[in-house]
């Protein structure tokens, strides 16, 4: 583990200013931006590492925790996806896609009722159907915008709304499936995660952090495929939308 020094804050914030100083050369148009999210990290885990110590070991505080997870997960989603910032539809997908699994593994007593143990599988699997639900989100969303044209000549030869939006926004959508399944084809080759790292350094055997790394490797696989194919078929039923009225595409029979 890297030892928490003054030197691993001066060299986190020379990283920081470098992000910042590319991100600005390059005319990423994220400078303000990493420079912000850096500051947020910062203030985030300050005050997060404060309020787990003290939830942990209540579980109905434990459980807000993880609504507030929830909340924000989806206020994310929607500040990325859609103009208004409307929770209910983007939060759809990381709802659905994580809430069931969480009760699964509590039913089969893999998922103890405690909030040491919910807090951080819950963040793990709430962290991956929000990437999922922003990039398919966005990828639908730009790809029914740019190519309008090729939507309105579906509905011409007789498609639903829905199956029209279909065909075009979900080849392209359905890419924001492909981060995490890199993640779990490299793995061990190219990245060595969290979860199995820190089970070797508290003196798990390699057979069980490897069991509990695979477990989380799947696990994400099923949260973003829930996530990424609720999104698409959101998106394509004008649910969401980057307009200001909220509105969905109009008209038809697919809405």
């Amino acid at each position: 583990m890297l030892p928490v020094t003054p030197v691993l804050g001066i060299v986190t914030v020379l990283l920081l200013v470098v992000a910042m100083a590319v991100a600005g050369v390059a005319r990423l148009g994220h400078g303000r931006a990493v420079v912000v999210a850096g500051l947020r990290a910062t203030a985030q885990l300050l005050a997060v590492s404060f309020v787990i110590t003290h939830v942990v070991d209540r579980l109905g505080l434990a459980g807000l925790f993880v609504v507030m997870m929830y909340t924000v997960a989806a206020l994310t989603a929607a500040g990325r996806v859609t103009a208004n910032r409307r929770l209910f539809w983007p939060a759809v997908p990381i709802v659905t896609a994580t809430a069931p699994t969480l009760v699964l593994l509590w039913a089969t007593g893999l998922l103890p009722a405690e909030g040491i143990v919910l807090i951080p599988i819950a963040g793990i699997l709430i962290g991956g159907a929000m990437t999922a639900t922003v990039l398919a989100g966005r990828r639908a969303l730009e790809e029914l915008a740019q190519r309008h044209g090729e939507v309105e000549a579906a509905l011409t030869l007789g498609f639903t709304d829905r199956d029209a939006a279909m065909e075009i926004c979900r080849p392209a959508a359905a890419g924001a499936m492909i981060p995490a399944l890199d993640q779990t084809r490299t793995v061990g080759l190219v990245t060595l995660p969290g979860a199995f790292v820190g089970m070797l350094l508290g003196g798990a055997t390699p057979l069980q952090a490897g069991a509990v790394q695979l477990f989380v490797l799947v696990a994400l696989l099923q949260v973003q495929a829930v996530a990424v194919a609720l999104t698409i078929e959101l998106a394509a039923r004008g649910r969401l939308a980057r307009t200001r009225s909220g509105q969905g595409r109009k008209g038809g029979s697919g809405t």
